[in-house]
Parts: structure tokens; sequence; C-alpha cells
């Protein structure tokens, strides 16, 4: 695997390096050692997978808070997303930046989270599969995110919104 940083600190867009041969590919897509090698956390206790049956589709922009704040490890499995993170941890140089990523079945790549940032993703064609590998427990009551249109930050997704639960549609402004 390659770790290749992104422009937010802690952020990184993990590339395979897969095998091929006349039976197919064969890829790592999580190695401990590599990770640990890395920096990177290596110690995830949940993986969650969606599935958005509807291109346009938003997901997001989701987080925990403290004490419960979670490290992700994304993937797309079919289809193709635009997945957006953005950093919330104030004491950070790119507090407020968001970047995003396009996530596919063809090129495998994955995306590694921090803690303290926001996360959400648009499906950029029908029947898509999304698996996640999240640090820690899922815990209702810390749960939060900020609405993907949110003008504090101005996230620039690439389609109109087809399908947005209410929950994300109605995050307050942030701040």
């Amino acid at each position: 695997m390659q770790f290749l940083a992104t422009r937010l600190e802690g952020a990184y867009r993990i590339e395979p390096n897969p095998v091929s041969d006349e039976r197919g590919r064969f890829e790592r897509s999580f190695c401990t050692r590599e990770f640990k090698a890395a920096g990177l956390h290596t110690g995830f206790v949940q993986h969650s997978q969606s599935w958005s049956s509807v291109k346009g589709t938003l997901r997001g922009m989701h987080f925990q808070r403290g004490p419960h704040g979670e490290i992700k490890l994304v993937r797309c499995l079919r289809g193709r997303i635009w997945d957006v993170i953005l950093d919330l941890r104030r004491a950070s140089p790119t507090f407020g930046v968001w970047q995003g990523f396009e996530l596919s079945e063809d090129n495998r790549n994955q995306l590694y989270v921090p803690e303290g940032f926001a996360h959400g993703f648009q499906t950029l064609t029908d029947d898509v599969e999304v698996g996640y590998m999240i640090s820690t427990h899922y815990a209702a009551d810390y749960a939060s995110g900020v609405r993907h249109d949110d003008p504090a930050f101005g996230i620039d997704w690439p389609l109109p919104v087809t399908a947005i639960s209410e929950r994300d549609r109605n995050w307050p402004d942030y701040g």
C-alpha cells in the first residue's frame, strides 16, 4: 500500500499495490504492520457498510464528539463516490478546510479519516456500496454532523442532491 498525504494533516489517501496474474488480482486492503509503520491507527473495532441505490445520494457530514471521536478507513466497494473530509480540529492550521476524493471500485483507493474530521460522500453512480472500518463503537449520544451545504465551509459537491436523510438536511449552521 502507498500512503499518500492529503493537504489536511493526518489524513491519507491509500492506494493499493495489486499483484496480477492469469487468475486475476490480489491486493491488501489493510495490514497492521504497514499502517503502524506509517504512524496510523490499527485498532478498528467496528466494520460497517452502506448501500445507496440512486446517483446523487448524499450521506454526511458525520462525526462523533469526544470522548467517542472516531478514526475511519473508507473504501468504495461498488460504484463511485465523491468522498469529502472536513477538518474540525480548532487547533489545526487547516481548521474548516475540506478536501474531496473520488473513491471507486476501479481505483480501489481508500481514505484514512483522522479523529476530529467530519466525513461524508455523494454517490456518482447508481448502486453504490461503501465499507468503513471505525476505531470506536457507535455512541448515539455523541453522534453529530454539519450540513453538506453549510456556508461556513463551502463544500463543492459534483451533483445535485437526489436523496439525503432528514437529519443530514437539518444540521444547524456550524458555529
